[in-house]
């Protein structure tokens, strides 16, 4: 039985699009859905279903941190169904070469989250996305002319980090900052579901480049473009 999602069945399609913020998923559903329909208002956790060039999408809001996306993710693969999921979210830019508003689409997410270690104890898992969306989004971004870099990510636990661990992160290759694909990533492969993160850049870590709050909810429209055309394949 679901608690954070007060959906009936059918009511979600089985590709779904994740934003953190709900207001985004708010968004995207009234300005690239058809017909949106609101399924979910618990906590303020938005989520809608409509379609998109004739194929049925869903948009739900997880908030922020593996924990919470953990909770909606969790719901949304053993009681609705879902098949595809795709996270879009803001991330922070850690290598010299990317600018806010770039798209990054991840291949795989590094963590510092003890959720990694709570399932596997002193194991050491690889979450990785979805090979097919992957591929998918890649040559959608070059049909569609938006330009896309691929690489891993880092999933943190603290977005004020104090200790700036994100300059290890980079010293090993890792674009960007957010956090939450690598509980994502973890979930489908538990469930055999296929899952992929799609993002723009909000800030420059190294040069304090950054956007607005309200740029963040309504601006990035390459990634919402891009992960749509991606899930409706």
């Amino acid at each position: 039985m679901s608690t954070h999602i007060n959906a009936p069945e059918g009511a979600v399609a089985d590709r779904v699009l994740l934003p953190g913020d709900p207001l985004r998923a708010k968004f995207i559903a009234e300005h690239f859905l058809e017909n949106p329909a609101c399924y979910n208002e618990v906590r303020g956790m938005f989520g809608f279903t409509g379609t998109y060039k004739g194929v049925r999408v869903s948009v739900q809001g997880t908030g922020m941190g593996q924990p919470s996306l953990s909770i909606y993710v969790n719901e949304l693969f053993r009681f609705y169904g879902v098949q595809k999921a795709i996270r879009i979210g803001t991330i922070g830019a850690i290598q010299k070469e990317l600018k806010c508003r770039d798209t990054i689409i991840a291949n795989a997410a590094c963590s510092d989250s003890s959720l990694i270690n709570q399932r596997f104890g002193s194991m050491h898992y690889a979450p990785s996305a979805d090979f097919e969306l992957l591929y998918t989004a890649y040559n959608k971004s070059k049909e569609l002319g938006i330009p896309a870099v691929v690489g891993p990510v880092v999933s943190g636990d603290l977005f004020y980090d104090d200790n700036e661990t994100w300059r290890l992160w980079a010293e090993y290759g890792v674009l960007g900052a957010e956090m939450e694909s690598a509980e994502l990533f973890t979930l489908a492969a538990k469930f055999r579901r296929k899952a992929l993160s799609i993002f723009t850049v909000s800030n420059q870590i190294l040069t304090g480049e950054e956007t607005t709050a309200e740029e963040r909810q309504t601006s990035f429209k390459n990634m919402m473009i891009l992960a749509l055309e991606t899930i409706i394949q």
